[in-house]
This record gives C-alpha cells, structure tokens and sequence, in this order.
C-alpha cells in the first residue's frame, strides 16, 4: 500500500506587511537622526507647547533680570550676554570650557562684554543644589566665584543625580578654591535654603519666558541663542551689541 499523501503546508504572504514594517523602520531612523542633531547641541527640556515645538517670542537683553545677586563677569556697564545653564549639563560644560575662553579673551577681558550667569536647573536634585551654592559664593566670595564655576563643570560626570553634585561633593571641592571658606559657604546654604532654592526657580522660569527650553540658553541684544553652536553664531551675536 502506498502511503497516503500528506496536503501541501500552504505558505503565507507576508508582503502586505512589508510596505507598513519599511514606513516604521524609517520612521524610528529619521526620529533617530533628529534627536542626534538636536542633542550635539544642547539638552532640551520638554517644551511646553508639545513635542518638537520651542516657543518663538521676541526677546531682548534689557528685560532680563539682572541685579546685585546675579553673578557675572565683566565690567558692570558693559552690554549683556545673559546665560542660562545646569551644572549637570555636558553641553554647558563643553561651552564652559572651549568657546567661553575666547569670549572672555576677546570680549569681557577688553571690557566689551560681560557675561549674566542664569540658572536653568531641570536635570535633577543636584542642579538645583548646585545653583544654591553658586549664589552663596556669589554673595560671599564674588570674586572666587568664576574659577569655583569652572572648577564645577570641570568636576562634571554624569548628568542627573548621579556621581558628582551633591552637596558634599561640592563642599569638597569648595576647599580647593583658594579664598572660599567651604564650611562658611555650607553653613549659608542651609541657613537659606528656602530662598536659595527660590532664586533658583526664578531664574530657570525666567528663562522660559524668553523661550529657553533647554541648556545652554543665550541672550544677546534681541537674539536668542540655543545649545553649545558653534563660536562664529555668538561673535555675529555680540558684534551687533559691542561697540
């Protein structure tokens, strides 16, 4: 007897679904490739208006903020650059330590420009708390204020709360900035803590009104500059406010 032939396994098209898998795929790699160029630049925070939306407002240096506490370096009457950042973003740091040197050689150190220090802190506990501290040395040790800030990004490891940042990182490092009696600077930032915290605040909401979303943020004149770009966009900036 012969065997009985089994029925053919019938084979199933799959082609319909390739169409809907290679739109996908696209998809997942232009999101992708826009959240790299988004990134090379700087950290947003969650817009308000919705995703991929930065709020377009008119801007200009003379409404922002800037009194006796805010830190800044340059000659008082020179013409602004207001900055905002967070001492745990890697993009301030990488502006923090490249393009800000040839600012400060070209513009602030001839008395041209100075340079307003704004909080944006949105990237954890530790920026806030970092922010606490750069207003205590600002008000106790003025001077010493800009080399503990590049001391600050220098420390810089992972952002968020993560590593460095904390207030007992920071008080060590404070110990190493000539001139600043790190146990004088903590004992102020938990004597003001609240208000502390509040100037902070202040200062990363004042930001967004001018439609900072993100760090770094900069002002200069009626233009708005956002994330670490390239040198040349902060020199045509600030050529069209110096004199």
């Amino acid at each position: 007897m012969e065997p009985t032939p089994t029925a053919p396994i019938a084979k199933k098209d799959y082609s319909a679904l390739y169409l809907p898998l290679a739109i996908i795929f696209a998809g997942v790699l232009i999101a992708g490739g826009l959240y790299m160029g988004l990134s090379s630049k700087g950290v947003a925070a969650a817009p308000a208006g919705g995703p991929g939306q930065r709020p377009e407002v008119a801007v200009n240096i003379k409404d922002v903020k800037i009194d006796a506490g805010t830190p800044f370096i340059g000659k008082a009457d020179a013409p602004a650059m207001a900055y905002w950042s967070d001492y745990q973003c890697p993009f301030c740091k990488q502006f923090e330590l490249n393009a800000m040197a040839t600012i400060i050689k070209t513009y602030v150190d001839s008395g041209k420009l100075k340079i307003v220090f704004k909080d944006f802190a949105f990237l954890g506990e530790d920026s806030v708390t970092a922010g606490k501290y750069g207003h205590t040395i600002w008000t106790l040790y003025p001077s010493q204020y800009f080399a503990w800030r590049e001391a600050m990004y220098k420390a810089q490891d992972a952002e968020g709360d993560q590593g460095f940042g904390d207030a007992a990182s920071i008080d060590k490092l404070s110990k190493g900035i000539a001139g600043i009696d790190a146990a004088k600077v903590a004992t102020y930032v938990k004597a003001h803590d609240a208000d502390l915290a509040k100037e902070v605040q202040n200062e990363t909401t004042e930001g967004s009104t001018f439609g900072v979303n993100g760090t770094p943020g900069f002002i200069i004149g009626s233009k708005r500059i956002d994330g670490s770009v390239p040198l040349a966009q902060f020199t045509a900036a600030i050529a069209n406010v110096v004199k």
